[in-house]
Protein backbone atom coordinates (compact mmCIF):
# COMPACT_ATOMS: atom_id res chain seq x y z
CA UNK A 1 0.00 0.00 0.00
CA UNK A 2 1.22 3.60 -0.75
CA UNK A 3 1.54 5.22 2.66
CA UNK A 4 2.40 8.88 0.92
CA UNK A 5 3.43 10.45 -1.96
CA UNK A 6 5.13 13.78 -1.93
CA UNK A 7 5.93 16.63 -4.06
CA UNK A 8 7.83 19.65 -5.02
CA UNK A 9 5.93 22.39 -5.27
CA UNK A 10 7.58 26.09 -6.03
CA UNK A 11 5.46 28.46 -3.63
CA UNK A 12 4.13 26.61 -1.08
CA UNK A 13 1.28 28.79 0.97
CA UNK A 14 0.23 29.10 -3.05
CA UNK A 15 -0.05 25.59 -3.62
CA UNK A 16 -1.71 24.79 -0.22
CA UNK A 17 -4.52 26.87 -1.01
CA UNK A 18 -4.72 25.32 -3.90
CA UNK A 19 -4.69 22.21 -2.55
CA UNK A 20 -7.08 22.80 0.17
CA UNK A 21 -9.92 24.28 -2.03
CA UNK A 22 -9.35 21.53 -5.16
CA UNK A 23 -9.65 18.14 -2.28
CA UNK A 24 -11.92 19.78 -0.36
CA UNK A 25 -15.00 18.28 -2.11
CA UNK A 26 -13.64 15.23 -2.07
CA UNK A 27 -13.92 15.98 1.77
CA UNK A 28 -9.76 15.56 1.92
CA UNK A 29 -8.34 18.29 4.45
CA UNK A 30 -4.72 18.96 5.53
CA UNK A 31 -3.84 16.83 8.05
CA UNK A 32 -0.80 18.67 9.48
CA UNK A 33 2.91 20.22 8.33
CA UNK A 34 5.24 22.10 9.21
CA UNK A 35 5.52 25.98 7.75
CA UNK A 36 7.19 26.65 5.28
CA UNK A 37 8.72 23.41 4.66
CA UNK A 38 5.81 21.23 4.05
CA UNK A 39 1.94 20.30 4.14
CA UNK A 40 0.33 16.62 4.40
CA UNK A 41 -3.62 16.05 3.46
CA UNK A 42 -5.58 12.86 4.61
CA UNK A 43 -6.65 11.46 1.03
CA UNK A 44 -8.46 8.88 2.73
CA UNK A 45 -5.90 6.69 4.56
CA UNK A 46 -3.03 7.80 2.68
CA UNK A 47 -1.42 11.27 2.47
CA UNK A 48 -0.59 13.56 -0.26
CA UNK A 49 2.04 15.97 0.68
CA UNK A 50 3.55 19.13 -0.87
CA UNK A 51 7.27 20.01 -0.19
CA UNK A 52 9.05 23.17 -0.84
CA UNK A 53 11.74 23.41 -3.08
CA UNK A 54 14.42 25.66 -4.30
CA UNK A 55 14.14 23.64 -7.52
CA UNK A 56 13.31 26.18 -10.80
CA UNK A 57 10.45 24.65 -12.69
CA UNK A 58 9.48 22.15 -14.13
CA UNK A 59 9.51 20.18 -10.83
CA UNK A 60 10.13 16.81 -11.40
CA UNK A 61 10.94 15.28 -7.92
CA UNK A 62 8.92 12.78 -6.46
CA UNK A 63 8.45 10.77 -3.82
CA UNK A 64 6.37 7.49 -3.03
CA UNK A 65 6.50 5.79 0.35
CA UNK A 66 5.44 2.04 0.60
CA UNK A 67 3.80 1.33 4.20
CA UNK A 68 5.46 -1.93 4.98
CA UNK A 69 4.62 -4.83 8.23
CA UNK A 70 7.78 -4.82 10.28
CA UNK A 71 11.29 -3.12 10.32
CA UNK A 72 12.85 -6.24 8.48
CA UNK A 73 11.57 -5.36 5.47
CA UNK A 74 12.14 -1.84 5.66
CA UNK A 75 15.99 -3.65 5.31
CA UNK A 76 14.79 -6.36 2.62
CA UNK A 77 13.85 -3.34 0.29
CA UNK A 78 16.49 -1.26 1.25
CA UNK A 79 18.93 -4.05 0.26
CA UNK A 80 16.82 -5.67 -3.26
CA UNK A 81 16.42 -1.97 -4.43
CA UNK A 82 20.80 -1.35 -4.24
CA UNK A 83 21.00 -4.91 -5.88
CA UNK A 84 18.75 -3.73 -8.61
CA UNK A 85 20.67 -0.40 -9.27
CA UNK A 86 19.00 2.18 -6.78
CA UNK A 87 21.67 4.54 -5.01
CA UNK A 88 21.51 5.15 -1.22
CA UNK A 89 19.50 8.38 0.11
CA UNK A 90 18.92 7.21 3.62
CA UNK A 91 19.83 3.73 4.98
CA UNK A 92 17.27 1.98 7.81
CA UNK A 93 16.87 3.83 11.18
CA UNK A 94 14.70 5.69 13.30
CA UNK A 95 13.21 9.02 11.86
CA UNK A 96 12.16 11.10 14.55
CA UNK A 97 11.73 13.72 12.72
CA UNK A 98 9.15 12.27 10.82
CA UNK A 99 7.36 10.89 14.06
CA UNK A 100 8.35 9.46 17.41
CA UNK A 101 7.91 5.18 15.77
CA UNK A 102 8.77 6.18 12.46
CA UNK A 103 11.28 3.98 10.66
CA UNK A 104 12.07 4.15 7.39
CA UNK A 105 14.92 3.78 4.33
CA UNK A 106 15.25 6.12 1.22
CA UNK A 107 16.69 4.92 -2.47
CA UNK A 108 17.17 7.10 -5.41
CA UNK A 109 15.86 4.63 -8.44
CA UNK A 110 17.49 4.92 -11.77
CA UNK A 111 15.43 7.81 -12.73
CA UNK A 112 16.40 9.82 -8.92
CA UNK A 113 12.85 9.20 -7.53
CA UNK A 114 13.17 8.94 -3.92
CA UNK A 115 11.59 5.96 -3.31
CA UNK A 116 11.25 5.16 0.83
CA UNK A 117 10.23 1.94 2.92
CA UNK A 118 8.56 2.65 5.76
CA UNK A 119 6.62 2.16 9.12
CA UNK A 120 4.98 4.19 11.84
CA UNK A 121 5.30 2.08 14.36
CA UNK A 122 2.45 1.69 17.13
CA UNK A 123 4.18 2.87 20.55
CA UNK A 124 5.02 0.53 22.72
Amino acid sequence: MIDHITIAVSDLEKSKAFYESALEPLGYRRAFGKEGVFWAFDVGGSLFEIQRTDDQPPLTRLRVAFRVRDRTEVAAFYQAALLAGARDNGAPGPRPEYAGNYYACFVLDRDGYNIEAMINERPA
